[in-house]
């Protein structure tokens, strides 16, 4: 093995010192050769040796144009001067496997953060194609950033033809983000000679790329050719449209919707769009197809049957039912949920809730639907513990901080749910929305986009609407005791009381807490005056103290709970329960 690995060093110091136009050649990308190895120790390697996978297995295992592809394409730009490359390496991280042999040296310096303290390596190169490896084929989310300036400070420096592109330059200095991901976490102390210097930005995500160790994960809800994990929600008018989304294994290649007015034979077949979805370090259930209908020209106030499936292959679902809203409907009742994080006893609570409630219009979630949302292995916890409350229930979420990680997006997220697009233009579709049910307007807001980018938004949908009620849902809540989000208080908090906003609906935090009608931040005398501002839980919450919050009507620093809204033309009656099925609060909004 000691032979091997000299030989494969010997290669990678030249892999490293090639021109463009050798790389190009002989390389491709850091997700295809990962796809690669990842089908290839699937076939050879036997799944109780998973967990054992190491630095030193991965450098035996993969091919030398594999490891010069992890050395060389993970970032790479061109520069038109000669320039010095530093590359700050968190100090608790492995070097990684290319570093030294490509030529980078270690030096004394440090930079820090906030949080991390990183050492700096440095290595010089010429005008031309700069080449740089993988972090580590660990999960370390501290990823290694780097700084580029020009070995001659009288010349300009150019970077041109980078890859990643979406991520910024920014200056090298103090007060400078390096993360996209936790901007907030600023750079504290760097050596004098690194300022002034193009920072690379990254995301924490980056980790993900190459990561092998300790990765390997298994679905206790694997796929099949039978659907599964059918949902309803509505994309477009709760009247007449209801979307229908299921799963299945990748054997089905097709998906169809059959589906009829309640006690009649009449049966219409629509057909649904399919998506192949792929979490590479799923190893028993690797790939699913996802498949989706709109169904439109529904009747108001009727009640539908439907089962979903495959013509072709034969595979049906059991015969599911959903009910349309009724024109001018002035009554109706919701349910919503703070942080779920695919919790079983929270599933328990809703199944609980749904035979509690039978005649709930639909159901919401605040965010933090599961705890790792690029995991699917958590996405199949929250629907195989769910059951199948959403089959015959639409669920209508906003995304939080959880489903959206390490700056990668919530691309699970999106491909899960059909959701209206007629959200900011300047945010992601589907992940901030409006919807109207009866008497109210619901704005879904996705808080863990830029708070500027919807301000606009927000008023126009609150200015010209003339709900009776209107409620507003996000993850991240304005009032707490643990960290007030100050930013929010002040971007939208003037909206929520110049137009009236009668509930605000968040989570996060994990603890329970119902303020009194406040405006302008202050408490005020009517709810007609004030917006009330709830934080709710649907995991267990996980505080010892919850300090002080004199705005605050009601709190609780642990338990479960969910919210019961009933709403009629001139009232809305709240009422919150915990997982015992037990009344904790309630409270009473007459218009």
């Amino acid at each position: 093995m000691r032979k091997y690995l000299i030989v494969s060093i010997l290669f990678l110091i030249f892999s490293c010192s090639e021109t463009k136009k050798e790389v190009e050649h002989t390389q491709g990308s850091v997700k295809g050769v990962m796809d690669s190895v990842i089908t290839r120790l699937y076939e050879k390697v036997d799944p109780k040796d998973y967990d054992s996978i190491d630095d030193t297995f991965m450098l035996q295992f993969l091919t030398d144009s594999e490891k010069t592809t992890l050395a060389t394409r993970y970032q790479y730009f061109k520069v038109n001067v000669p320039v010095t490359v530093s590359l700050m390496r968190h100090l608790d991280h492995e070097v990684p496997f290319w570093l030294k042999e490509s030529g980078f040296v270690k030096t004394n310096e440090l930079v820090k953060n906030e949080v991390y303290e990183y050492e700096v390596w440095q290595k010089d190169f010429d005008a031309g194609w700069v080449n740089l490896g993988i972090p580590g084929f660990d999960m370390d989310r501290v990823v290694y950033f780097i700084s580029v300036g020009p070995q001659n400070s009288n010349e300009e420096l150019t970077i041109s033809e980078r890859y990643p592109e979406e991520y910024s330059l920014e200056v090298f200095k103090k007060g400078a983000f390096t993360y996209h991901d936790w901007s907030d976490l600023k750079i504290t102390d760097l050596p004098k000679e690194l300022e002034g210097q193009v920072l690379f930005t990254t995301v924490r995500g980056r980790a993900r790329e190459a990561h092998v160790e300790g990765a390997f994960r298994e679905t206790i809800f694997p796929s099949s050719s039978r659907p599964d994990q059918i949902m309803l929600t509505w994309s477009a008018d709760p009247t007449n449209s209801m979307d229908v989304q299921w799963r299945t294994n990748t054997t089905v290649k097709d998906g169809t919707v059959q589906y009829w007015k309640k006690n009649t034979s009449d049966t219409i077949s629509l057909n649904a769009s399919v998506s192949g979805m792929e979490d590479r370090m799923l190893f028993n259930d690797r790939y699913i197809n996802r498949f989706t209908s709109n169904l439109t020209n529904l009747e108001a106030g009727s009640s539908y049957e439907y089962r979903v499936g495959s013509v072709e292959d034969g595979s049906w679902s059991s015969v599911k039912n959903f009910k349309t809203e009724a024109k001018d409907t002035k009554e109706f009742s919701f349910i919503w949920f703070g942080d779920t994080h695919r919790d079983p006893k929270w599933a328990e609570m809703l199944n609980d809730a749904n035979l509690r409630h039978p005649e709930t219009a639909f159901y919401s979630i605040a965010g933090d639907i599961v705890t790792t949302g690029l995991y699917r292995t958590e996405w199949d916890m929250f629907f195989g513990y769910s059951k199948d409350v959403f089959s015959n229930k639409p669920l209508m979420p906003v995304p939080g901080n959880h489903d959206r990680q390490d700056g990668l997006g919530a691309w699970m997220y999106y491909q899960l749910f059909s959701l209206p697009t007629n959200g900011p233009e300047k945010v992601d579709p589907e992940s901030t929305y409006a919807f109207k049910y009866g008497n109210a307007l619901f704005l879904m807001i996705d808080s863990t986009q830029p708070n500027e980018a919807q301000t606009q938004w927000i008023e126009n949908q609150l200015k010209n609407s003339n709900a009776t009620w209107k409620f507003v849902m996000f993850h991240f809540p304005p009032f707490n005791f643990e960290e007030p989000y100050l930013d929010i208080q002040q971007e939208w908090g003037g909206l929520f009381d110049t137009y009236h906003v009668d509930m605000v609906m968040s989570g996060h935090i994990h603890y329970y807490m119902r303020s009194k009608p406040m405006n302008n931040g202050k408490v005020v005398d009517s709810f007609k005056d004030g917006t009330v501002y709830v934080v709710s839980i649907g995991t267990n919450g996980n505080h010892d103290d919850i300090g002080e919050e004199p705005y605050a009507e009601k709190r609780f620093k642990d338990g479960q709970f969910y919210q019961y809204m009933t709403l009629t033309d001139k009232s809305l009656k709240y009422t919150t329960y915990n997982q015992d099925g037990e009344i904790v609060d309630e409270l009473l909004i007459k218009k």
